[in-house]
């Protein structure tokens, strides 16, 4: 079967098979394998039938992404955009919007959700994500049963338990297909300053395997007797080792030493004809505008570029990162040093891959990678069409690397997908609005958790956290005689820290406040706390002062979800930024690198819209209108 250009592989031809007999379909497959395809077979059939399909994307950025692949293939008139940025074309057959949007739409009610059709949910197994894979679950439990899904997933393990679970809660027909094989397969290989660069079997069939582990067991014991001087693989030595093999994308987990690592390997290679560097100069130009354009990180940006290298990280600035992809889809990087968050829906494939490592932060400890977050960036490399095969290089650091876990981690991705399924206020609120009793302990008791756990235990444990929050939320005044009270209205329509916010804007209060005030404190409820972050807190120490007074008279209790020093922190970046000073300017204020500052600010933008659509109260909407557009300024306005 031909789609487009291309013949289907067989797995594809299943897929869409079930999109026809107008089943969902959970696609669970390697990356690299064209998983994107079935969803523009998805969009391009109901577009032609004049049906409204979503397209969810794990994060953001990939919306913004998809928006711009869309609109060119599909029309400017077929595709919108709903972010919590912008909103674009709500009428669209085609709306594009990040996981979290779409679950918000399902609890609030919207009316766009009348007229869908379909979802497709692009990386469905982020639903075993700590942080926000209950995101996913919810998306699928409020979704209404006629809604067909297509989820696009690297290999589930237990791709069959899931479909099944949906199946169950959504009374229709969910297929399966798997494909394990990659279009363009992968070799393995480690690199050390012993070795150099050898491929994993090797090592294991030789004699080095038993000299490795005894030498990883000696060095380990001298460590505990006292600390070694260890000669650790340079990156720079490895891409010397694999020139024939470039263009390759190195994974670093530190946004700190991918621009460490790229400025390095700058003073190393060049990879560039002058005409291609002056190619590399006209669109640096045409994509960052000139007030930003002596940035430092732009400087340190330009500069690796020039040589056919780059990095690309969450804090690097929009239109930035927005320039390396564009270069690098162009063949013109050769090097491009990345945290993993590059290897999450981009489909920016490299002949070779690259791990600094296969230890990580998390966000809570230091651990070796899981076999399906290597899978995901092991998996960009290989061309299709292109290569005959990817290659993987590991560097290994004899101290702390065990070869065996490494070589466990290259076989096969055995990792199941688990609920995190959890309950927030502002659900089990939202459930208490929409739905009666018995509907609300027909979801207690279906959700994936509950499937995987075999229900009864499991669903005690549910519903009696359940009953616990409505019983913290009539206290509260959010339920009185189990109906939602004006807190409980206003608290359906907020998504993040929903009891603060509303405690703080529904009564007067918000009056007393100045619209600098409140942007500050919008600011200081959504921050969230990292030692390594640091703002100027001295200059405007009185205001502080000032409206964290203001916030205790009114009812100092909120200090309990409120932390004062976060108030002290954001009050001289967003007061100075909603007044006069440029974005460049207030970079001074804090150490944070750009794309996070311009997250913040997006997210602070994003809980003032929620409260102007919770509340009605038109002096309130006139004020949380007057303070986004403050701050809603380049680069924070999103622009496409």
């Amino acid at each position: 079967m031909k789609f487009k250009q291309f013949t289907l592989d067989p797995f594809q031809e299943a897929a869409v098979e079930s999109i026809d007999n107008q089943n969902s379909v959970v696609v669970s497959a390697a990356t690299g394998t064209g998983k994107t395809l079935i969803a523009d077979y998805a969009i391009d059939k109901l577009l032609k039938k004049g049906r409204r399909v979503i397209y969810t994307a794990p994060i953001k950025a990939l919306s913004n992404q998809k928006y711009r692949d869309f609109k060119e293939e599909y029309g400017e008139e077929n595709i919108g955009l709903v972010t919590g940025d912008v909103t674009i074309n709500p009428k669209g057959n085609v709306l594009i919007m990040t996981t979290e949007i779409y679950r918000n739409m399902l609890l609030a009610k919207d009316t766009i959700i009348d007229f869908v059709d379909y979802v497709i949910f692009d990386e469905i197994h982020f639903i075993n994500d700590i942080e926000r894979g209950i995101i996913w679950e919810e998306s699928i439990i409020f979704s209404p049963n006629r809604i067909r899904f297509l989820c696009l997933s690297a290999t589930i393990p237990n791709a069959e338990e899931f479909a099944e679970w949906i199946e169950s809660i959504k009374e229709h027909k969910v297929d399966v297909v798997r494909y394990e094989k990659r279009a363009v397969p992968l070799k393995h290989h480690v690199y050390d300053t012993i070795m150099g660069v050898t491929d994993i079997e090797k090592v294991i069939q030789t004699e080095n395997y038993p000299d490795y582990d005894h030498f990883f067991k000696s060095k380990k014991k001298k460590r505990r007797q006292k600390k070694a001087q260890v000669n650790l693989p340079q990156h720079y030595n490895l891409i010397k080792d694999i020139q024939k093999n470039l263009p390759a994308i190195f994974f670093v987990f530190s946004r700190k030493e991918t621009e460490k690592k790229a400025e390095e390997a700058s003073k190393k290679f060049n990879f560039l004809t002058d005409k291609e560097r002056r190619e590399i100069s006209e669109l640096a130009n045409e994509l960052i505008s000139p007030e930003y354009r002596s940035l430092e990180s732009i400087i340190k940006l330009k500069a690796v570029l020039n040589k056919g290298i780059a990095f690309h990280h969450a804090g690097v600035l929009p239109r930035a990162k927005e320039l390396v992809e564009v270069l690098f889809a162009k063949g013109m990087i050769k090097i491009l040093y990345a945290t993993e968050t590059f290897a999450v829906g981009i489909n920016m494939p490299a002949k070779s891959v690259c791990f600094s490592s296969v230890y990580k932060y998390d966000g809570i400890n230091f651990r070796n990678l899981f076999t399906k977050e290597y899978f995901q960036m092991a998996g960009r490399a290989g061309r299709r069409g292109i290569d005959d095969h990817g290659d993987v290089y590991i560097m290994l650091d004899r101290n702390r690397d065990d070869f065996r876990k490494i070589k466990q981690l290259q076989t096969k991705d055995i990792e199941p997908i688990l609920s995190q399924f959890r309950l927030t206020y502002n659900t089990v609120i939202n459930m208490m609005g929409n739905y009666d009793e018995e509907m609300r302990n027909w979801i207690l008791a279906h959700n994936f958790y509950t499937y995987q756990r075999k229900k009864e235990k499991a669903s005690a444990n549910i519903k009696n956290a359940f009953n616990n929050k409505v019983r913290n939320l009539e206290k509260l005044g959010f339920i009185e005689e189990n109906k939602l009270t004006t807190k409980g209205l206003f608290a359906r329509r907020i998504y993040d820290q929903e009891i603060l916010v509303t405690e703080l804007f529904t009564g007067e209060f918000y009056k007393e406040l100045t619209d600098e005030q409140m942007v500050v404190l919008c600011a200081a409820i959504i921050y969230e706390f990292d030692r390594r972050n640091e703002f100027d807190m001295d200059s405007m120490k009185n205001e502080s002062r000032d409206l964290i007074k203001k916030i205790g008279q009114y009812d100092d209790t909120l200090f309990k979800y409120l932390t004062k020093l976060h108030v002290k922190k954001m009050y001289k970046l967003f007061s100075s930024f909603a007044k006069e000073d440029e974005f460049k300017d207030i970079l001074n204020y804090t150490n944070l690198a750009e794309g996070d500052l311009i997250r913040l600010f997006r997210r602070t933008i994003d809980l003032m819209r929620q409260i102007r659509n919770a509340t009605e109260d038109i002096d309130l909407e006139d004020k949380c209108s007057q303070c986004i557009r403050s701050i809603q300024k380049t680069p924070i306005k999103v622009e496409f």
